[in-house]
């Protein structure tokens, strides 16, 4: 029975320290509770101060903004082509015969009308002199015609001798005259043989190598050999595919006698080292693939344009238009959505929603979202939040950089605890 009681007597005793010690929780957690709405704001609007807000401890933080202007750019799309030689020459030979002379090294510029092979030209000069020949000798029988048909006419009148004579003697001085042109034609065609055996450039540009070397003998006509090429270097063809879209775009945002701009960025290449205009478009689209060919003509005044090489090619539209541009650095993303921070009148952080367009050099056009005259910041995105009050520089004007936002001190309430 003793036991018993002892037993009673021990639980008893945790029962009471278990209930003190529920009490002395409740109390702890009460006291608490009366600090935090002690140290609460007085007026039920006003917000407590955060990291978010400049207030006392916490100096305004100091961001860059641009003010949205607008800005007259060109629209560009850009393309693959390759370029193609806008004058491209096979050189054959037009008189047969040996090559005495090579006058070009393989790779040479030349303009037109340089020497460039020489074919063994005494044959040529050979029949030329007789064809000379055969000239001056139809220039004399026709002169020996012309004065016997003169001596006919006067005695034809006088009836000295008979019309049939007069016919005659009129017929050989016509076959005079007519020898003196095939005699004529023939030494034409022996002085351009002379001159088809010394092959000159026929336009200036950059020569391949020599296909056929000195000492060999080539024929004319059609089995003539190609001797070598020539490709215009001045100037290039770039040749491109446009989709069906980007056609119609261009040309409604040009005007029919303006021409399009065109710039070339060569493989390995990331700005256009190359310009020129649009030279022309097919007449019809390809149905097959929605594009229709294009044309443009490139300067090539440096003479690094090669023809067949691979380019990415810009076209742009015949004149400049009206858009408002912001830095890609002062756009964020938020999701699949784009955003900006506007800096309002009263110099809070507003965050706005855009809609961008095409990049142009580093920036990008907006669609829809801001307004001309409006600033937004920059950069600092990772230091500000919406609704924050901030120091605005516009861009230009301070060289010194965005004061970093630093810790918030402990709010003052102007409550008093005990």
């Amino acid at each position: 029975m003793t036991n018993n009681l002892s037993n009673k007597l021990a639980k008893n005793i945790v029962s009471y320290r278990l209930t003190y010690a529920v009490i002395a929780l409740i109390l702890l957690v009460a006291i608490g509770l009366s600090g935090f709405f002690t140290n609460a704001p007085a007026q039920s609007g006003q917000k407590p101060p955060s990291a978010n807000r400049s207030g006392q401890g916490m100096p305004t933080p100091k961001v860059e903004v641009m003010i949205i202007k607008p800005e007259m750019i060109r629209s560009w799309k850009e393309f693959s082509g390759r370029l193609e030689a806008v004058d491209r020459v096979q050189v054959r030979p037009r008189v047969g015969g040996i090559i005495t002379k090579i006058w070009f090294a393989d790779g040479q510029i030349v303009k037109q009308g340089e020497p460039l092979i020489t074919i063994d030209v005494r044959p040529f000069e050979a029949a030329l002199r007789n064809a000379e020949a055969n000239l001056a000798s139809a220039r004399a029988q026709e002169q020996l015609a012309k004065t016997e048909i003169d001596r006919a006419e006067k005695l034809v009148k006088k009836k000295a001798i008979s019309q049939s004579a007069f016919d005659l003697t009129n017929s050989n001085y016509k076959v005079g005259v007519a020898q003196i042109k095939s005699a004529q034609a023939a030494y034409t065609q022996a002085k351009l043989n002379v001159e088809y055996a010394n092959i000159t450039a026929p336009i200036s540009g950059k020569v391949s190598r020599a296909e056929i070397t000195e000492g060999n003998v080539i024929e004319a006509g059609g089995a003539a050999p190609v001797l070598t090429t020539i490709v215009a270097n001045d100037k290039l063809y770039a040749e491109f595919d446009v989709d069906e879209q980007s056609y119609v775009n261009l040309f409604a945002k040009s005007q029919a006698d303006e021409k399009m701009p065109v710039e070339l960025i060569l493989a390995g290449q990331t700005e256009p080292s190359h310009k020129g205009i649009l030279y022309a478009f097919d007449n019809q689209i390809n149905s097959d693939s929605g594009t229709i060919r294009a044309r443009a003509i490139i300067d090539n005044l440096d003479g690094v344009l090669v023809a067949g090489m691979f380019a990415k090619i810009r076209l742009g539209t015949a004149e400049e238009v009206e858009k408002l541009l912001i830095d890609e650095k002062a756009v964020g993303t938020d999701q699949n959505k784009k955003f900006v921070y506007v800096i309002n009148k009263g110099n809070k952080v507003e965050y706005r929603e855009v809609k961008l367009g095409d990049t142009f050099a580093g920036k990008r056009v907006v669609l829809e979202g801001l307004q001309v005259g409006e600033k937004i910041m920059v950069n600092s995105m990772q230091r500000v939040m919406p609704e924050m009050v901030v120091e605005p520089i516009e861009i230009g004007t301070e060289q010194t950089e965005p004061t970093e936002p630093t810790e918030p001190t402990e709010p003052t309430t102007g409550a008093v605890t005990k």
